[in-house]
């Protein structure tokens, strides 16, 4: 974590490996599901969950080319977890934008939450959070994905990102094998939206201006 400590310089470098990681989970975002077969052609796929309107089967990277199931699983497990970080992402820039905002204050120092900047402003700016702030947020992520965001094994868990791990349900075994479906689908199809959409809210962020609903940028 030596990185966490130096100068906000890096913020520039970070922003373009950011938007290029993303660029390169929405390449892979419409990879479909893995089948039984250990290798086989893409026309097996097309029928898969993931491979759906409004763009159906759609490599355009060639990555599934002679995947195995390994290969499958791995990109359906990154594209799914990529989806669900951006639509957590794409919401935050809206309710903040939108002036709602933590109560109190961030730090002993007496500075509020809102009194920092939105999106990318709060790591990078005369109104960007405390460096030692920043290093917190990505702790705490860490240990998320170290020690929450994972498929426990022999606990129950159904398909590629359930992460329920025999400790949480919110009804889902209340549904049938339809409903979980259409459910996971359409999870796909709004994290693929919110990968392009964050995406597109950090490159305008840089550009300036005005944006619909998110408002002044």
């Amino acid at each position: 974590f030596f990185f966490f400590y130096q100068h906000f310089q890096i913020y520039p470098t970070m922003m373009k490996l950011t938007i290029l990681a993303t660029l390169a989970a929405s390449a892979v975002a419409f990879a479909p599901a893995a089948p039984a077969a250990t290798t086989t052609s893409l026309n097996a796929f097309e029928s898969e969950l993931g491979s759906q309107p409004p763009l159906g089967f759609f490599d355009p990277l060639g990555m599934l080319d002679d995947a195995d199931q390994a290969r499958f699983d791995r990109l359906r497990f990154v594209e799914i977890k990529h989806g669900r970080v951006a639509q957590l992402a794409f919401l935050g820039q809206i309710v903040t934008r939108a002036g709602i905002h933590l109560p109190g204050n961030i730090d002993y120092a007496g500075h509020s939450f809102d009194s920092f900047g939105n999106g990318w402003a709060a790591l990078e700016g005369p109104n960007a959070i405390p460096q030692e702030g920043f290093s917190q947020i990505l702790l705490f992520v860490g240990f998320l994905e170290a020690s929450v965001m994972i498929d426990v094994e022999g606990t129950g868990n159904e398909h590629i990102g359930d992460f329920r791990n025999g400790y949480i349900d919110f009804g889902w075994d209340t549904f049938d094998e339809e409903t979980k479906l259409s459910k996971r689908a359409i999870e796909l199809n709004n994290g693929r939206a919110a990968m392009m959409g964050i995406l597109g809210l950090m490159v305008h962020e840089q550009l300036g201006g005005e944006l619909p609903i998110v408002g002044p940028m």
